[in-house]
């Protein structure tokens, strides 16, 4: 079943989904790094919790 773009409020927001392509542009656009490293960074993370995620960016610059 797909994501259903309708649904922008939490908990959808809450977390990044590497499947949905829409999303991975989104949140690569918004930490400024690539899609790949978005990617990357959930799986080191281990989560895909947007605070995570940028805190691991973070981390890595």
């Amino acid at each position: 079943m797909s994501d259903n773009t309708n649904n922008t409020g939490s908990p959808d927001r809450d977390r990044i989904s590497t499947s949905e392509d829409y999303e991975v542009r989104y949140w690569s656009e918004k930490f400024g790094v690539s899609k790949e490293a978005l990617i990357e960074a959930v799986k080191a993370s281990g989560s895909n919790s947007p605070e995570k995620v940028e805190a691991y960016l973070r981390q890595q610059r």
